[in-house]
């Protein structure tokens, strides 16, 4: 399974979930990295430097430091769900989906009606 890196919007549950799914999933309130304004890249970075792939529900900024570097362990990025679980199983997908995250921008895009 896949070594992850939770940013700090990405909820608690959906964490929970992933890590029910056997994925490791490191949180910045897990690597005290909480509440203090790091900016993206600098989040980015972090999780590169841990061999860790981001999720993240911030989309727009992450697609951008994808497009501007692709030296990094992955960055998958979500649409948020109300049922956590089914936002846990589809990133699961998506990680089965691919034979390595290394460098790869991923969607994860919420499901109509499921």
């Amino acid at each position: 399974m896949a070594d992850l890196y939770a940013d700090e919007q990405f909820p608690l549950k959906a964490t929970q979930h992933l890590r029910a799914l056997a994925h490791d999933v490191l949180t910045v309130q897990d690597a005290d990295k909480a509440n203090q304004g790091i900016p993206d890249d600098e989040v980015l970075a972090f999780a590169t430097q841990q061999e860790r792939a981001i999720i993240t529900l911030n989309r727009r900024d992450f697609i951008r430091l994808h497009e501007k570097s692709a030296n990094h362990a992955g960055i998958i990025v979500c649409k948020d769900d109300l049922d956590k679980q089914k936002l846990a199983e589809r990133i699961d997908r998506a990680i089965q989906a691919e034979s390595s995250l290394e460098g790869k921008l991923v969607h994860v895009q919420k499901i109509s009606g499921g």
